[in-house]
């Protein structure tokens, strides 16, 4: 683009970097975007020159510390010293509109370093379990909710994939418990914020 070629990562496995962080709004809502989704200026997305497509990430507005997870399903921006183009709406989240732009720390989220899989089956008949905290249609809600819970030190945090007909389901989930009063301590804890957990078991 622009006379510069850039090569798209193998994968996204430890990337974080720092740079300019811009949006795209109205001009570009409905159009076809890198992957094939169709730009949605209300959704949590953004463009980003060389992650697979497509990624997940969290920008962090380093001015204010504001924070969101965001599903990279685009190209851009392509003007130097900016690494991301968010949408609309996650630049509203981070208070960037009226400035249009901000220095933002990109963080990949990837299944190899947190867990997006559900598990092996494995033994759980002498421990608590696994307590499913929420199920969403739409990833990007697990991972905002599993981020939360992993700064709250509840206990080890997953999201299980599971596919139901023409639906896939990501379940958010902490565990195994070891500890029974731990478990019970999650239990109250999740409560309290207004959450329904479930055991479940693999």
């Amino acid at each position: 683009m622009f006379g510069v070629t850039y090569r798209v990562l193998d994968n996204a496995a430890g990337y974080r970097e720092r740079g300019g962080a811009s949006w795209y709004g109205k001009k570009f809502h409905g159009h076809t975007t890198a992957s094939g989704d169709r730009y949605d200026m209300f959704a949590m997305s953004a463009a980003h020159k060389t992650l697979p497509l497509p990624s997940y990430v969290r920008v962090t507005h380093l001015g204010n510390g504001r924070s969101v997870v965001v599903k990279v399903n685009d190209r851009g921006p392509f003007h130097k010293g900016r690494i991301i183009d968010l949408s609309y709406a996650a630049a509203a989240r981070l208070d960037m509109l009226a400035s249009g732009s901000a220095q933002v720390e990109v963080t990949a989220l990837v299944p190899g370093e947190q867990p997006l899989q559900r598990p092996p089956h494995e033994d759980t008949t002498d421990a608590p379990g696994f307590l499913q905290v929420a199920s969403f249609v739409d990833p990007i809600n697990a991972v905002n909710l599993r981020e939360e819970l992993s700064q709250r030190n509840l206990g080890p945090t997953a999201i299980w994939v599971e596919s139901d007909k023409d639906v896939t389901w990501h379940r958010v989930v902490l565990g195994p418990f070891a500890d029974v009063e731990v478990a019970h301590a999650a239990v109250t804890a999740l409560q309290q914020r207004g959450l329904r957990p479930l055991w479940v078991k693999p």
